[in-house]
């Protein structure tokens, strides 16, 4: 255990807010759309950033509490990266301006990060209370693989979550953004803009992200600070991020694989952790080191089968993927008269 006084966690927090309100005033005050240069720069900040972090703690509180942060991070960077698919399904399907993209992303990752840090503090308490959770978390994290294989070439429904939906039935929807407003009036009517809808649909898929990631981080680690600091800090900069890789991301078409079979090695060893614990210690444990190897190994070669792939098929083009079935939605009297 990693005893880390409460003074380093209020500077850790206060560095990380820091840094997110920074962003935000770099990307609401300038509306602008984002180049390849100014993408680069930033993406390389907040990753050298994140591994300085990570350098300082496995120098202050040792090589173990740093592989498990380096693990962490890499983990939830790479499931950030399908975050991204989600963004650019979104961003298309409701034809979200250029100069207003950077706006949403950051509210994105806001909520993704609050609602991370409440499901964080939640699975701390659970894994002190009920020895169980383990095994909770690692049958979820399997589940999610197995979906995740099953339904990898369908898009997840943004445009059809409960939130989306009840959104729509308070107030009626412009079709134009009002200069990047949430809410605007028309003849004398108010009115939501695409971009509130925008917002509520990444708030619904955050939540599913969210519920995947947790537990697959706490499969690294059971320290509640190296679990905040590595989503933290794999969030912090996605931005930047987003339009660094955006013309990549087509390009990765066996990330749901790759992310499907790490989803699955942690569950496998989270539910050896509980065997271990709670059955017989003759149960071997993963250690962190070799995940961490197994891990960078995936990443690697889903990297490199992708780019291999779409070289020798130009035409095929990755799919966010989804951990379940697209509902079929009732035709409209427009469409069905149209047939």
């Amino acid at each position: 255990m990693v005893d880390i006084p409460t003074w380093a966690w209020a500077a850790t927090i206060a560095v990380i807010v820091a840094l997110f309100v920074f962003d935000l005033l770099v990307a609401v005050r300038r509306p602008h759309r984002v180049g390849l240069r100014e993408a680069t720069f930033w993406s390389v900040f907040y990753i050298a950033f994140a591994v300085v972090f990570g350098l300082v703690l496995w120098w202050l509180a040792g090589s173990e509490a740093g592989t498990e942060y380096f693990s962490g991070w890499i983990v939830e960077k790479s499931l950030s990266i399908d975050n991204l698919f989600v963004f650019v399904i979104i961003f298309s399907r409701f034809g979200v301006p250029e100069q207003y993209q950077q706006k949403a992303l950051l509210f994105g990752i806001a909520a993704a990060l609050l609602l991370r840090t409440v499901l964080i503090a939640v699975g701390a308490a659970a894994i002190s209370l009920f020895s169980f959770t383990f095994l909770i978390f690692g049958l979820v994290l399997i589940w999610t693989a197995v979906q995740l294989v099953r339904h990898r070439k369908e898009e997840p429904d943004v445009e059809d979550t409960w939130l989306v939906r009840r959104a729509r039935g308070i107030l009626p929807v412009s079709t134009d953004f009002h200069g990047g407003r949430m809410l605007a009036h028309e003849d004398g009517q108010r009115v939501m803009t695409p971009l509130l809808l925008v917002f509520i649909a990444i708030g619904s898929t955050d939540v599913l992200f969210a519920l995947d990631s947790i537990p697959a981080v706490f499969g690294v680690t059971e320290e509640a600070f190296i679990v905040f600091t590595a989503n933290a800090f794999a969030l912090l900069g996605l931005r930047a991020l987003f339009f660094l890789i955006e013309g990549l991301l087509e390009r990765l078409v066996y990330l749901s694989i790759g992310l499907s079979v790490i989803l699955a090695f942690i569950g496998v060893k989270l539910i050896l952790l509980f065997l271990h614990e709670d059955v017989s210690h003759s149960v071997p444990k993963i250690p962190t080191p070799l995940s961490l190897l197994v891990i960078l190994l995936i990443l690697v070669v889903t990297t490199i089968a992708s780019l291999v792939r779409v070289r020798k098929h130009p035409e095929e083009r990755a799919q966010a993927g989804s951990i379940r079935k697209k509902r079929d939605r009732p035709r409209s009297e427009e469409e069905a008269g149209a047939r």
